[in-house]
């Protein structure tokens, strides 16, 4: 082999590994939609089906309502007013909206709204952790707070291979799967893109 097939050479295997070590990098950063799926969920609570409320309407008790379920298709029944969405709101949202409804039959009502009871907000916890499984779990929870209630890690947990799988629905109205990255060192430190974020329900964490 003569020098310039070897340079030629040389440079072929440079120009191929610059392009390996920027394709790993490029797969080592999550995505912009990634990150800011794993930021979309909000702390606040968001009602769902099941989940039990307490209405009440300032000085009218027959508006007033207790214990009331939330239908599985989101909806909830209040006198005079009849349905009305629930699901996807916060306790404060549903009660400004109640409040605007009731406006037809009453001078500037004044609504709350409790969630007595949380039944709609569930996470798996897969893989390498104490206690795998579904949990029905009564506030928002992080992940690492999630794993804690599957009872923590193995001693086998790769804890920097963890991932949450979400169910998104994309533009077209078809539902796809997305994969969050979610190490342990970023989760706890927070140095990363995407820091200990709050799940969704239905999301499922792996730990392999």
């Amino acid at each position: 082999m003569n020098l310039r097939t070897m340079f030629g050479a040389k440079k072929v295997y440079v120009v191929v590994i610059i392009a390996f070590l920027g394709s790993m990098a490029a797969c080592s950063q999550p995505s912009r939609e990634i990150v800011e799926e794993a930021g979309s969920a909000k702390k606040e609570f968001l009602l769902g089906p099941e989940d039990v409320l307490d209405i009440v309407v300032w000085k009218n008790e027959d508006l007033s309502q207790k214990a009331v379920v939330v239908r599985p298709d989101g909806m909830i029944s209040m006198p005079l007013i009849g349905e009305i969405t629930a699901g996807g709101l916060t306790a404060n949202q549903l009660a400004s909206q109640i409040a605007s409804r009731l406006k037809e039959f009453k001078e500037r009502p004044a609504v709350t709204v409790s969630v007595k009871e949380v039944n709609s907000y569930y996470v798996y916890v897969l893989g390498e952790v104490g206690k795998p499984g579904k949990y029905q779990l009564k506030s928002h929870a992080t992940v690492l707070q999630a794993v804690a209630v599957a009872n923590g890690f193995t001693v086998y947990a790769a804890k920097n291979k963890m991932k949450v799988l979400r169910q998104m629905q994309g533009e077209d109205g078809k539902t796809h799967e997305i994969r969050i990255p979610a190490r342990y060192d970023d989760l706890v430190s927070g140095n990363g893109e995407i820091g200990d974020f709050v799940l969704k329900t239905g999301d499922v964490i792996v730990v392999p």
